[in-house]
């Protein structure tokens, strides 16, 4: 009686990996439907060209899978680890940007680009957007526009809670003072 409990229990614990396993790759698909948007939408606010972000957040979601069998739930949600994929993403795009620039101007002058981000928003706010620095703009695209807790925002940045909380106000009050100057 004894064996046959050892090798129902052996052969549920086969079953419930084989389902685990199963899970893990449906909850991939589900969390990237989900925060697909997510992505996006913070992506797009840190670059500020729509164009490169379909690129990023195609390139987030294939590191993403690759490294899926990594992902813990118990240090934070699939939202905030994506986030923090695509951040590494985009400041790879970034670095790689720079020095693809310094090339060309090498070569040739300069092209200025007005920077749009292409939110729909008043063309007031859209300026004042775009006048803050990519780590203010980061902040308010987390905490803002994605409604991430402090904690999980500061983890994507890779600074403390209350740095987070001092550049999202300092941010914000910028963006406050631009606004109502216009």
């Amino acid at each position: 009686m004894a064996y046959t409990r050892s090798v129902n229990a052996t052969i549920d614990l086969a079953e419930a990996e084989r389902s685990a396993l199963g899970r893990e790759k449906e909850s991939f698909a589900a969390a990237a439907e989900f925060y697909l948007d997510d992505v996006y939408a913070y992506l797009l606010y840190l670059t500020g060209d729509p164009t490169v972000v379909e690129d990023l957040t195609q390139e987030t979601f294939e590191k993403a899978q690759r490294r899926w069998r990594r992902f813990d739930a118990r240090r934070g949600e699939a939202r905030t680890w994506l986030c923090q994929i695509a951040r590494s993403s985009a400041l790879d795009h970034f670095r790689g940007e720079r020095r693809r620039r310094r090339r060309e101007e090498r070569v040739a002058a300069p092209e200025r680009q007005e920077a749009r981000l292409g939110l729909g928003l008043s063309p007031g706010l859209e300026r004042a957007l775009a006048s803050l620095s990519a780590g203010e703009r980061e902040v308010v695209a987390l905490r803002v526009v994605l409604d991430l807790d402090g904690e999980s925002a500061a983890r994507t940045l890779g600074i403390s809670p209350t740095a987070c909380s001092t550049r999202l106000s300092r941010a914000l009050q910028k963006l406050e003072e631009m606004v109502s100057n216009e």
